[in-house]
């Protein structure tokens, strides 16, 4: 087939999203599929072939990336763009995206997670991988994912949905609880994120998290290991354990190397991994998730699980959390890919008739 791995984007997640979709592009490949890696926000500017023939181009346009320790200066990145205009769809996306018997979302946060490029491709009639756009929009927005939680049952610290500028801080820090979670409505990879402990803490992190915006969700911090579980088709997979090295697993730990622990399966208890996948699964079902997604958790010690967040489109690099999932069932990395994209296809001509 030929297949677009879309990645890049122009979102805080932007270099884990091209890891994942060089990853993704180089096992289709290996299997016999002309993929290519396609960058959402840069396009096609640096290719400078027939369009007809970019599925053939050398390694499909991939190239040596990685994460570091910082998330992208996203004013720098769009610096870099010959096309200053305010799409987020780069140069030729679009039409090369038309040529493909199905694009591979490697993307992650805004502009991947949220729905949108899901309902461009909708409207041109192109299939893409995971699920369609309204559940994709609801899972994104952490307040919405949150209320569908409590609605279904599914057990999630307590919450409070909040829009606030700097004005309201003082009052906020002294009036919402500590220990808490404050989190970017709509952002992912820790990025937007705050743990405070005290008051002076929770000042400084409803400070910081504006930057990202002024919608958060704050949760009672709950205290525990740190889980996650995979949903893929009908089942849900072994439980990972995240054990990191500092005290939390923020963006530095996830993706540089010894920043954390991963223990696949995790060991827990049959029971317990249960309960989490039975969340996880009824979680993926209540939002109209299809093909996968990940739920993570946190196990107190009473064992009993926290549903924090769900996944959309989860990190797709061969040792990303739903590929060692998916390794202890027995499937290996490139044969992942290709059920990814073998569920997709069913679920997008499912969706047109």
């Amino acid at each position: 087939m030929k297949i677009v791995v879309l990645a890049g984007g122009l979102s805080t997640e932007r270099n884990v999203s091209l890891v994942s979709g060089t990853g993704v592009c180089r096992a289709l490949r290996q299997r016999g599929h002309q993929a290519v890696l396609v960058d959402l926000f840069m396009g096609l500017e640096a290719y400078d072939g027939a369009p007809e023939d970019i599925f053939d181009a050398p390694d499909g346009l991939c190239r040596d990336v990685a994460v570091s320790s910082a998330a992208p200066d996203l004013a720098a990145v769009r610096a870099l763009r010959k096309e200053q205009g305010p799409s987020v769809l780069g140069k030729g996306v679009l039409a090369v995206c038309a040529m493909a018997d199905v694009v591979f979302l490697a993307l992650h946060g805004e502009s991947g997670e949220d729905g949108r490029i899901q309902a461009a491709l909708d409207l041109l009639g192109i299939p893409y991988t995971g699920s369609g756009y309204v559940s994709s929009a609801m899972a994104m927005d952490k307040s919405i994912a949150k209320r569908f939680m409590d609605s279904v049952g599914i057990r999630t610290a307590p919450w409070r949905d909040l829009y606030y500028t700097e004005a309201d801080i003082p009052r906020l820090a002294s009036e919402l609880p500590v220990p808490c979670a404050v989190k970017i409505v709509n952002g992912g990879s820790s990025v937007g994120i705050e743990l405070p402990d005290t008051r002076q803490e929770l000042e400084a992190a409803l400070h910081s998290v504006l930057r990202y915006g002024n919608h958060v969700v704050v949760e009672q911090k709950i205290r525990g290991r740190e889980m996650t579980v995979a949903v893929l088709g009908e089942r849900y997979l072994p439980a990972v354990e995240i054990r990191p090295n500092g005290e939390y697993f923020n963006y530095e730990t996830k993706y540089q190397s010894g920043g954390a622990t991963e223990l696949c399966p995790a060991p827990i208890s049959e029971d317990i991994w249960r309960q989490m996948g039975e969340a996880a699964l009824k979680l993926h079902k209540a939002l109209g998730l299809s093909v996968y997604s990940r739920s993570d958790f946190i196990l107190d010690d009473q064992g009993r699980a926290w549903c924090l967040e769900v996944n959309t489109l989860p990190g797709m690099t061969p040792t990303s959390l739903v590929p060692k999932e998916a390794a202890a069932v027995g499937m290996d990395y490139g044969t992942l890919c290709e059920e990814i994209v073998r569920l997709s296809l069913a679920q997008r001509k499912a969706e047109r008739r």
